[in-house]
């Protein structure tokens, strides 16, 4: 049976390629690269039509401190698709503080 034999590029072709190789071979810098997050375990919290935000604690909702859109700013928020009557519930992973 034959060998399947890849074509090699022309002249053109591999000088287009090399400043990308060149580019590669370093490697990147450790300091420049964002720390990564931790994040704790998710709570459920809903929202109204008014933008009031509401937690299940001791079997009852009782209202959050801070709203949806404040928490989108240093949490993970994730809008599930379940509401509840006219509330939508979002499930929220505050970061961990080491």
């Amino acid at each position: 049976m034959a060998q399947y034999r890849r074509p090699t590029p022309n002249k053109r072709q591999a000088s287009r390629l090399a400043p990308q190789v060149r580019g590669l071979a370093r490697a990147p810098d450790l300091a420049d690269l964002p720390q990564r997050v931790v994040y704790g375990k998710p709570f459920i919290l809903m929202e109204d039509a008014d933008k009031n935000t509401f937690v299940y604690k001791g079997g009852d909702w009782v209202a959050y401190e801070s709203s949806i859109a404040e928490l989108r700013r240093s949490c993970q928020v994730k809008a599930l698709p379940q509401g509840v009557g006219k509330m939508t519930r979002y499930e929220v992973r505050a970061p961990i503080d080491a």
